[in-house]
This record gives structure tokens, C-alpha cells and sequence, in this order.
């Protein structure tokens, strides 16, 4: 363990840090580290090819210059579920890298969102005493804003993954376009469906507090309301008991005019979509999900649900370090340039979803398991 990870460790006993691989010394200043040396990554229908062709155009450019040591730190919200394969990415680059740092992140769910936004804080403040150069961070939105514009102001790069928070001096976001993803889902579910009319029931969020939810369930509305069905948006609460959900669900099904031909969730917990659909009284619509929840996962063998639609988390842990890397030798012009490709506007890294049907299900294992990024 670094000596950042045993500071974070002593003075943060609810967060725990997963060493990246390679040493752990720092060479001295102006030791020319080797040149990278990426493993190629298997091929599989699942795999991301332009992500990959981009990381390996990268890593050439960088080859060219003077490729030195350096210090970043990659902070999640949570190193498991959910979480689990951006950590599994973010070591893997930063060991290929041979970089001083850690992965960070919380393995108590409990946590009060408060406490873990006030820690996140202070890690970004200790990495900057500490000298780290690049920081990766997945914010809790506006509340990291401040920390992360004092860590640019001191010359250190930042960039966000997961979730953003654009209004700040960050360099990147890496992650899911939301209103995209929606969008896919939304037309993923058209394909089965009647024609109109009909009533389209989307497990999603009203609410714009949390952006990422309601740009991706904005998303799903635009397109289900041009195609000529009437979108219906049924809470998703996480917090709440699930029976909550289930029945705020079978309440608004039932209450719909026309009927519900069509159920498509947008978030981890949208298999309730399927048990809202049981509930009331209509078992065989057409659902489609998204991200890929053990739950989901045994309703789409179940054929249940007919696909679902996930997001690439274990490339957004493994872009992070590259991209921060990128820019300490090349620049962040230059690394913009090399990342064109991958680019929607000037300062985000679209790392795309994958629609799997459920006749996938094992293809899309295999792909997980060929990158060691299993949920």
C-alpha cells in the first residue's frame, strides 16, 4: 500500500484502498519509466472497438514523448456492485501505467450520503497535499464541486466518471450519455410493441435533482411520445421498501388510459418492472431494463425481461487513468485530439452502452469474464 492509501486508511476508517499493481516506490525526478506495453483485449461481439482502437492510439502518441513516473488517485463512490468493474478497470490501467496511487471507495453501504460526500472532500484534499497529480473522482454531484475546482487551481487535473458535475474546472467526464441511453432503451422496447394506442410505463425519475436519472428518462419519453404512445413515469425509489415501488407501479398501471402495453426501466432496480407487472394483472408486456442486476439477469432467463441495456462501467474505471496519464504528456489538447473519436462536445468521453437481449446472457458473461469485470 501507498503511503497516500495508509494516510486515507489511518485518518478514513470507513473507506478501504485496492493497491494498484506495480511498484509502490517512486523513482526519482526525472526517471524515465518504460514505454506501455497494453495486452491486447480479446475480441467478442461485446467488445468496444472504438474504445479500444482509441486507448491503442493513445498509448502510441504517449510513446512518442517521454513517458515519467506519476501520482493520481481514483475515488468511487462504492467498491462493490455496481462499482465493482470500474475498480477492476481503474487498477488494471493504473498497473499497466506502473503509477503510484489507489483505487477509493467505501465498502459500507450504510453510510449516511452526507458522510460520504464530506469524505470524498477530504480525500481530494489529502491527494493534493500528498502530490498527486491526477485525480479520478465519481462525485456526488454539486457537493465536490469546490474540492475539485481548489485541486485544478493547484495544478492538478480532474476528471470526473460515472456522474459529473459540469459547472466545475474538471477536464473530462467519462461515462454514460444518459439522454442517449434512454433513447436506446425507449426504442429497444418500440420494437415490441403493438401499434399505437397504447401506454408506455417507464420505472425511471421526475425529478431533475438528480440530472443523470432524469436526462435518461427524458430520453425514453422523447422518443416512446413521437412514436405515438402515451409515456408514463412511475418513480423508481431506491430507498424505499421495494414493495413501495411494486406497488406505486401496479397503482399507476392500473390508473392508465389507454393500457399499459409496455413496461422499460432505466435504472439498476428495474427489475421491480416485472413484479409491478404481476401485481397488476399483466404478466406478458413487453419489459426491458437496464444494467445487468442478478435480479434482472434471472427474469431475462426467465424470459420475463427481453433485453437490457448496460452501461460500460469497467471501461469508464479503465479510461480514467489513461486519460489522466494522457494528459500530463501530451497535454489535454493533444489527448483530446487522440480521444475524437469517443467525443460528444468538448469536454465528454462517451463510453456508449451495450444492448443485450436475453438470448445474450451468456455471450455477455463470456465478455465480462474475458475482462475480468463479472458483477
Amino acid at each position: 500500500m501507498t503511503t497516500i492509501g495508509r494516510c486515507w486508511m489511518a485518518a478514513l476508517g470507513l473507506m478501504m484502498t485496492t493497491a494498484a499493481c506495480g511498484s509502490s516506490d517512486t523513482p526519482g525526478a526525472g526517471t524515465k519509466a518504460a514505454l506501455i506495453d497494453r495486452a491486447p483485449t480479446p475480441k467478442n461481439e461485446f467488445t468496444p472497438v472504438e474504445i479500444e482502437t482509441t486507448l491503442d492510439n493513445l498509448i502510441a502518441k504517449v510513446n512518442e514523448g517521454t513517458v515519467e513516473p506519476m501520482q493520481m488517485v481514483v475515488l468511487l463512490k462504492n467498491l462493490n456492485t455496481y462499482f465493482a468493474p470500474i475498480a477492476t478497470g481503474a487498477n488494471r490501467a493504473m498497473g499497466e501505467l506502473e503509477v503510484t496511487g489507489n483505487v477509493l471507495g467505501p465498502t459500507d453501504q450504510s453510510t449516511d450520503p452526507t458522510t460520504s460526500q464530506d469524505i470524498q472532500n477530504q480525500q481530494i484534499q489529502q491527494a493534493v497535499a500528498d502530490g498527486a497529480e491526477g485525480i479520478g473522482i465519481s462525485p456526488y454531484g454539486d457537493f465536490n464541486g469546490a474540492a475539485m475546482d481548489d485541486a485544478v487551481a493547484k495544478g492538478v487535473h480532474v476528471v470526473t466518471f460515472d456522474g459529473d458535475v459540469p459547472t466545475s474546472k474538471r477536464s473530462f467526464y467519462v461515462g454514460t450519455l444518459n439522454k442517449s441511453a434512454g433513447a436506446t432503451a425507449g426504442k429497444t422496447l418500440l420494437a415490441m410493441l403493438p401499434p399505437p394506442p397504447g401506454t408506455v410505463l417507464i420505472h425511471g425519475t421526475f425529478g431533475a435533482v438528480w440530472m443523470d436519472g432524469y436526462n435518461r428518462t427524458q430520453g425514453a419519453r422523447e422518443v416512446i411520445e413521437a412514436a405515438g404512445y402515451v409515456p408514463l413515469v412511475s418513480e423508481a425509489v431506491y430507498h424505499a421498501d421495494e414493495a413501495f415501488d411494486v406497488d406505486s407501479m401496479k397503482s399507476r398501471i392500473e390508473a392508465a388510459d389507454p393500457p399499459v402495453i409496455g413496461m422499460v426501466g432505466l435504472f439498476d432496480i428495474s427489475y421491480r418492472c416485472v413484479m409491478g407487472a404481476d401485481a397488476a394483472g399483466i404478466p406478458d408486456v413487453p419489459i426491458v431494463a437496464f444494467d445487468f442486476n442478478p435480479k434482472t439477469v434471472e427474469y431475462m432467463r426467465q424470459g420475463r425481461i427481453k433485453a437490457t441495456h448496460t452501461q460500460r462501467q469497467y471501461y469508464q474505471g479503465y479510461l480514467v487513468p489513461y486519460i489522466l496519464y494522457g494528459i500530463r504528456t501530451i497535454g489535454l489538447d493533444g489527448t483530446k485530439e487522440i480521444l475524437a473519436p469517443l467525443m460528444d462536445g468538448g469536454s465528454t468521453v462517451n463510453t456508449g452502452i451495450s444492448t443485450v437481449p436475453s438470448d445474450k446472457i451468456d455471450a455477455y458473461n463470456d465478455f465480462l469474464d474475458m475482462i475480468g469485470a463479472t458483477q
